[in-house]
């Protein structure tokens, strides 16, 4: 099967290179119509089985998430018509306002994110974006747009918890949107953003597809919810362009604090049984999940080990197939302090769980 190409930011949690594993454990299947995916990040599971036909649904917590599959899932106006805006707005002078104010750094700066050329045009083109008056899907299009312009010209390692201390070669470049990649809606597909508990308590599915957010295996480290509030908490002030209040020297939202934003499946404690919490969230998700076939993502920098995982698996299902892929470890992979899921050649690995309810 040929992988439809997808887009999306730089992203620790992104699922890029899963995406051939995971369409061929799903070729094999029958009658596999309905898809969820569970927590959709930055949509380019969701992209690839929409793009194949399948009626998908994303759900995701994050207000960037829900922008970026709405753009790809349900958006149905014509390039051209979308070609125009984006053109107008790339056409607009900067001005100094809240972003710049707040992440714009002159070349003799550093520790800021972008430039403060392209903060200045960030704070014109998302002022024009709310004047312009549009509806949700379109509004969703030219906001994915922006995002992925801003990615190609920021002073990171891909996240904004913490910005490099000398300016990246790409910090240079001018912001410029361009029209995201999209396709023809070839199925029924929604975008929910909700809690998963609340959304696979309400539908049924073929298929699911869960991955998780991953805790640190350090069990001195708090709960955190790093890979969307605190570490994409840019993306979230932009979408909703609240200017809120901030706090830290990366100048992050406030509600994006570790204990006030954290999330059960990142969850460091342990119930009175001695399972992590986020172990025993997991074991509910997968039994109360509607659906025939449900497959699941876990990395080893997560809080289980791979046999904790298959007796989850037994409660409610039956083990069809599992997959190992090796990667090479990033910058997320020294929050790991256990060595029961990595092998002496130091390599990062992904599991995913075929499973049959």
């Amino acid at each position: 099967m040929e992988i439809p190409k997808t887009e999306g930011i730089k992203y620790a949690g992104s699922k890029l290179k899963l995406l051939p594993y995971i369409f061929e454990m799903v070729n094999g299947l029958n009658n596999v119509e309905t898809v969820l995916d569970g927590f959709s990040g930055s949509t380019r599971v969701s992209q690839a089985f929409a793009k194949l036909g399948y009626s998908t649904t994303s759900n995701d917590i994050s207000a960037w998430s829900e922008v970026f599959a709405t753009c790809y899932l349900i958006s149905g106006k014509s390039d051209v018509y979308y070609q125009e805006l984006i053109d107008y707005l790339n056409n607009l002078q900067g001005v100094n306002g809240w972003f710049t104010e707040n992440y714009g750094g002159a070349e003799n700066e550093v520790k800021k994110p972008f430039q403060i050329k392209n903060t200045r045009k960030l704070d014109a083109i998302r002022d024009e974006i709310e004047r312009m008056h549009l509806s949700w899907e379109d509004k969703c299009v030219l906001l994915t747009s922006l995002i992925y312009a801003l990615d190609k010209v920021d002073n990171t390692l891909g996240h904004y918890v913490a910005y490099l201390s000398d300016w990246s070669a790409r910090s240079f470049n001018n912001l410029k949107l361009k029209l995201p990649s999209r396709s023809k809606l070839l199925g029924k597909n929604e975008v929910i953003r909700d809690d998963i508990f609340k959304t696979v308590a309400k539908n049924r599915y073929d298929l699911v597809y869960f991955d998780p957010p991953y805790g640190s295996n350090n069990e001195k480290m708090p709960p955190s919810r790093v890979r969307y509030a605190a570490y994409y908490h840019l993306w979230t002030t932009i979408i909703q362009d609240d200017k809120p209040t901030l706090f830290g020297k990366a100048n992050r939202r406030e509600d994006s604090r570790d204990l006030v934003s954290s999330s059960v499946f990142e969850e460091f404690r342990k119930n009175d049984s001695g399972e992590f919490l986020a172990m025993e969230a997991l074991r509910t998700l997968i039994n109360k999940t509607n659906a025939h076939y449900l497959l699941l993502s876990y990395s080893s920098g997560g809080r289980a080990t791979k046999q904790q995982l298959l007796d989850i698996i037994s409660d409610s299902c039956k083990l069809i197939d599992i997959k190992l892929i090796d990667y090479k470890k990033n910058v997320m992979s020294n929050m790991c302090s256990t060595n029961e899921w990595l092998k002496k050649e130091e390599k990062h690995h992904e599991y995913l769980f075929l499973m049959e309810k």
